[in-house]
């Protein structure tokens, strides 16, 4: 803020500067979005889209790959919420490590947001860890194709948007075109379990919630990709920390996991690191096209990743 004084005609002139002007001279534009050290902010947006959406496809497509691995691993299914720990640890440094390569480091969005957002997160993943446990991985990804049609509901409820016919029956026929799947699968797969499906149908109750308030926040605050990653990952590793030291789950999962530590701990950098790549994307496609068109994106993503699935791991499958 600038003062003059005019003594010949004595008065103050207070001049405000723009929103860019106040900003610290390193911070280029509040509009500034950053993926990985590219700023995305550059380029028009249908070449926003096609990086994001091949970010996203060649990311989650290899952490796909790697999460099957990690469950085909004899004795580690019952420590889906050991790996969801490791896997929220590994995305902290990599948030910690990015931030610190950026020179705005400031936190923008409230505390009080990213401890419901890492709860979210915490329901999201660790339900879906988990239920790979009771669920073959095809069937575990077929029911998340279906989070399209919650997520519209959590548009609805938590933004106020309005969705045209168009829109819902896109979704309604994606979702149910997919389900076929399903159908095939649990009466042909042996692992279709009753309490996979309660904990992958809670997993998609919070992706409902979790995107629509990544992307109120993410606009409303201008919060950076690395800054939710960071923040919310690891409030969500303290959340999952202490639910498995009251419940004793985490020392069994540490013995197996030591026995076996290329298998686990090696898999699961991987798998973190990719999966991390991969949810950056995401965030840029939630913070510029909204919550509705990013999960679209990683809908059609699942169906291709159902198709390696039965080309790396044998299933048994048919055509009805």
């Amino acid at each position: 803020m600038d003062l003059k004084f005019n003594s010949s005609r004595k008065y103050i002139s207070i001049s405000i500067p723009s929103k860019s002007q106040a900003m610290s001279p390193h911070i280029k534009s509040v509009d500034d979005i950053i993926v990985l050290g590219v700023n995305l902010s550059k380029f028009n947006k249908p070449t926003q889209f096609f990086i994001c959406v091949s970010g996203v496809f060649m990311f989650y497509l290899i952490y796909g790959y790697l999460q099957e691995l990690i469950f085909s691993v004899e004795g580690f299914k019952p420590f889906g919420w050991y790996l969801t720990l490791v896997q929220f640890g590994f995305y902290s440094i990599f948030g910690l490590i990015e931030l610190q390569l950026i020179q705005d480091k400031r936190r923008r969005i409230p505390g009080k947001t990213y401890m419901i957002i890492a709860f979210l997160t915490v329901g999201t993943m660790g339900l879906s860890n988990t239920s790979l446990g009771y669920l073959n991985y095809p069937t575990q990804v077929i029911f998340k194709c279906c989070k399209l049609i919650p997520v519209m509901v959590g548009g609805v409820f938590i933004q106020g948007k309005r969705y045209n016919i168009a829109d819902v029956s896109a979704a309604m026929c994606m979702s149910l075109g997919l389900i076929w799947f399903t159908l095939a699968d649990s009466t042909i797969a042996p692992n279709f379990n009753l309490t996979g499906v309660v904990l992958i149908s809670l997993a998609l109750c919070a992706d409902a919630v979790i995107g629509n308030v990544q992307e109120k926040a993410m606009k409303l605050h201008n919060g950076s990709n690395s800054e939710m990653v960071l923040y919310s990952y690891s409030i969500g590793f303290v959340y999952i920390l202490l639910g498995l030291t009251c419940t004793s789950g985490l020392s069994p999962a540490v013995t197996f996991c030591s026995k076996h530590p290329v298998q686990t701990y090696g898999y699961a950098f991987f798998f973190s690191l990719t999966g991390y790549f991969g949810i950056s994307f995401v965030l840029a496609l939630i913070k510029i096209f909204g919550a509705l068109l990013a999960v679209t994106v990683t809908t059609g993503r699942k169906a291709m990743t159902i198709v390696l699935s039965f080309l790396f791991f044998a299933k048994p499958f048919t055509f009805q």
